[in-house]
């Protein structure tokens, strides 16, 4: 379109012709230019101004109290599965699932249904490199949880791993990377579709084939790691399933055409899938293994794969600086750290009153006063002597017979 330098003049009853193609159109202004704003622009400029500046915020309140439901769902389940066990029902681990007629692990499970719903929002509004590691809130809530309604204790170094967890945590959302801007299910398709996280995908999907069938029937109630990082491997799935069916529902709104596409459908699938491979490798984890023991290992797998997941997928740390990445980094090992901290010396009788500055040395006793023999005091020294090698009358004589 092309608008010549002599009709520029914008006054009212000027003609100004406009060129498109070969087609030329004389337009006369009969108004200022000053139209009014349609209302549905003024919205759309309202729900801009709000995903820029607050959609973080919202997204780390969700993440917040996902943690906190999903921290408590995992001490329901523990109860509802030591409740199956005392009542001689076949163990989860056994092939099992006498806990789906008990109404305290159902209790656990709608908790974690609202806690992963939870969960999806944030993806949603917040990058996940930063929901998935506040999930180390979860293992802090159910340290505390299972110190008071399943008898484990919380020693010192315990509290002192809590503390460093919402430390670490805090430090990484500071350093959050900002997330590569995708808005339609098309871009989503376009990122799935790239050789990197196809390849990276099929490297996850075969070694999780390979736990399932071959390792974990073998090895898997011996030893802690197998089940768990199954469903590690399996959750990375599933937040990326998370994060292209959040883009879809803000897309229906928006009014595009989802509906159309193939894309939510297949995530639909993946979600329902990993979720219910999850929940069936955890009930197993859990049934074997302690609670305290098997929520910091998985999330430790967890956030590392879902972290990698998304450096392949959404690009989220080509954007950062190297101040950024340094201070990611470390928060996430000061999370590592206050895990190990919390779950590996929880056997050690360990409080502040057991330190060694806690404790004041004890005043030592006066020295006694060597005592001096006299020379006019020998009688009573030789009496002594003699009371002390005469028999007392209670004690009978000891008598030795040796046989030859």
């Amino acid at each position: 379109m092309e608008l010549p330098a002599s009709n520029a003049s914008c006054e009212n009853g000027s003609l100004i012709s406009l060129y498109c193609s070969s087609q030329q159109v004389l337009c006369r202004i009969v108004g200022d230019l000053s139209p009014e704003v349609p209302s549905s622009a003024i919205s759309n400029n309202w729900q801009e101004r709000f995903r820029q500046n607050y959609s973080v915020y919202v997204g780390l309140g969700l993440a917040l109290l996902s943690s906190f439901l999903i921290g408590t769902s995992v001490i329901l389940k523990k109860k509802g599965l030591q409740r199956l066990v005392a009542s001689g029902a076949t163990r989860a681990v056994d092939g099992g699932y006498g806990y789906l007629k008990d109404t305290m692990w159902w209790a656990g499970f709608l908790t974690m249904a609202a806690g992963e719903i939870a969960n999806f929002g944030a993806y949603a509004f917040a990058p996940a490199t930063v929901v998935t590691p506040l999930g180390a809130l979860s293992i802090l809530i159910s340290a505390i949880l299972s110190s008071y309604f399943l008898g484990e204790s919380l020693n010192l170094l315990g509290k002192l791993g809590c503390a460093v967890c919402v430390a670490g945590s805090t430090v990484m959302v500071i350093h959050a990377p900002e997330e590569e801007k995708i808005t339609t299910v098309m871009e989503m398709a376009a990122k799935m579709k790239d050789t990197g996280y196809i390849v990276f995908a099929v490297l996850l999907l075969v070694s999780c084939l390979i736990l399932i069938f071959i390792i974990a029937p073998r090895y898997g109630q011996r030893n802690i790691l197998i089940y768990i990082v199954i469903c590690s491997v399996i959750g990375t799935f599933s937040v990326s399933a998370v994060k292209g069916l959040g883009i879809t529902i803000k897309n229906l709104f928006q009014g595009l055409p989802v509906v159309r596409h193939p894309l939510p459908y297949i995530l639909s699938l993946v979600l329902a899938l990993s979720l219910s491979t999850q929940v069936n490798f955890l009930n197993k984890a859990l049934d074997i293994f302690n609670t305290s023991l098997v929520f910091p290992i998985y999330y430790v797998f967890f956030t590392s794969l879902v972290v990698t997941s998304s450096i392949v997928l959404f690009k989220e740390w080509y954007s950062m600086s190297a101040v950024d990445i340094a201070g990611t980094l470390s928060g996430f090992v000061t999370i590592i750290l206050g895990v190990f901290m919390l779950h590996a010396f929880k056997d050690l009788d360990i409080s502040h009153t057991s330190l060694p500055h806690m404790h004041k040395n004890p005043t030592p006793a006066p020295a006694p006063e060597p005592s001096i023999i006299r020379l006019e005091d020998k009688n009573v020294l030789v009496d002594s002597i003699e009371l002390s090698s005469t028999l007392s009358p209670k004690k009978k004589p000891e008598v030795f017979i040796i046989h030859s």
